[in-house]
């Protein structure tokens, strides 16, 4: 849940970037990390678990306009995918505003897939949380690499077909759709933000 902060005059929302392990949530965020430096503030923080990280940052979004006159701070997260760490994921999850579901395009990895956004699911519910009114963008990450891929059209059949949710092929290490993702959910969850102040005013 956003917070406000009357004496600067700042909304702070989080967004998660979640999806099965090794799906690429860490290079997303490193990849606006690095090319979006402007706008963040404060440096990359990373608690590591074995084998897997926690990773989070500050980003002011510019150019996306204000809510009731204040600017927009964005708390950016991703969650360990590993099944272990199943209690990290949720904790992560708490007061989430949006989220990025990044999905692994290898065929192997199309069950890790399925398994990671049910998991979102229970997780969002357990928090009282719809994952069909919750911002939510998902990703098909990897599009890039020179093995087995799903389809697209496979990829929103297992994933997208129920949600109906905004998706985008991309390449997090080469920078190839991350943008567009980042700024698809941030623009939908500012429309969710504002109507949520809407209602509590």
């Amino acid at each position: 849940m956003a917070v406000f902060n009357a004496k600067k005059r700042e909304i702070e929302c989080k967004i998660v970037f979640y999806g099965p392990g090794r799906s690429g949530k860490t290079t997303n965020l490193e990849y606006i990390f690095k090319s979006y430096k402007k706008q963040v503030s404060g440096e990359m923080v990373s608690i590591n678990t074995e084998g897997d990280r926690t990773l989070f940052f500050d980003f002011l979004p510019m150019g996306l306009g204000k809510i009731k006159g204040c600017d927009v701070r964005v708390q950016l997260y991703t969650v360990p995918g590993q099944v272990k760490y199943s209690s990290t994921r949720k904790l992560v999850l708490r007061g989430v505003d949006g989220i990025v579901f990044v999905a692994d395009s290898l065929k192997v990895r199309r069950e890790k897939n399925m398994l990671s956004l049910k998991d979102l699911h229970k997780n969002l519910k357990e928090y009282g949380t719809s994952i069909f009114k919750v911002p939510l963008v998902i990703q098909y990450n990897k599009r890039d690499l020179p093995v087995p891929l799903m389809s697209i059209e496979q990829m929103e059949l297992d994933l997208n077909r129920q949600l109906k949710v905004p998706s985008h092929p991309a390449s997090a290490i080469k920078g190839d759709g991350v943008g567009i993702t980042l700024k698809e959910c941030l623009k939908l969850t500012l429309i969710s933000l504002q109507k949520q102040l809407k209602w509590t005013q």
